[in-house]
């Protein structure tokens, strides 16, 4: 499971079982987590985050994309 950022209080991170998936990364915070594919940049799972913190974690990801999706790309090959 690597991560891949921490941004404030949030752990971007994937699991190596999701390479067989489009490029995603999860968010986490607390015991919550999120799940954003990169190709549209859309939420697959927002794991019970309340509306404002799912936008703040939305331009997180928009912001980090092409990193996240780089490391995405190296670890699993894409």
């Amino acid at each position: 499971m690597p991560t891949i950022a921490r941004r404030g209080p949030f752990r971007v991170f994937f699991y190596s079982a999701d390479c067989g998936e489009p490029a995603h990364v999860h968010v986490e915070r607390d015991v919550r987590v999120a799940k954003v594919w990169l190709h549209d940049l859309t939420i697959a799972r927002s794991g019970g985050f309340p509306a404002p913190e799912l936008g703040r974690i939305m331009q997180m990801v928009r912001d980090g994309r092409s990193e996240f999706q780089e490391v995405w790309n190296e670890h699993c090959g894409g």
